[in-house]
């Protein structure tokens, strides 16, 4: 048997080895959750850049346009409802909200939805960027 100074020792040494791994799990909680946000800010900004980009090629097919939009914005929705940061959330429902908002009905409408994403797509980068900082 120990004596009980090697016993109160080698139970101080085990809590403090707890108190260590339990700190370090902590930390590297945070470091993952930083990582997952900042992948999240990425993968949101690259939605928008890749519907804007999709968006400009279909002007002369309204039906495809509509599609792109509304394929971005649940793209953006999926993304928010994964979002751990309410910040992220909130700004990519709001962008995937804007983009369900364009009509589309014909060319014309198709043309000014191609405007309109192109000149919102520098807002909507900014709204997400902002909530990524």
């Amino acid at each position: 048997m120990r004596p009980p100074t090697r016993r109160v020792s080698a139970l101080a040494a085990a809590a403090l080895a707890a108190v260590l791994v339990t700190t370090g799990c902590s930390e590297l909680q945070e470091v993952s959750q930083g990582v997952d946000k900042a992948q999240q800010c990425l993968q949101a900004t690259g939605i928008v850049t890749d519907t804007v980009r999709k968006v400009a090629g279909l002007t002369d097919d309204p039906a495809a346009l509509e599609k792109a939009l509304n394929d971005g914005a649940a793209k953006l929705g999926d993304l928010a409802d994964q979002a751990a940061n309410t910040t992220l959330k909130e700004a990519a429902d709001g962008v995937a909200a804007d983009l369900r908002k364009v009509n589309v009905t014909d060319v014309n409408s198709a043309v000014d939805a191609a405007q309109k994403t192109a000149t919102d797509s520098a807002r909507w980068i900014e709204q997400l960027s902002s909530a990524c900082s």
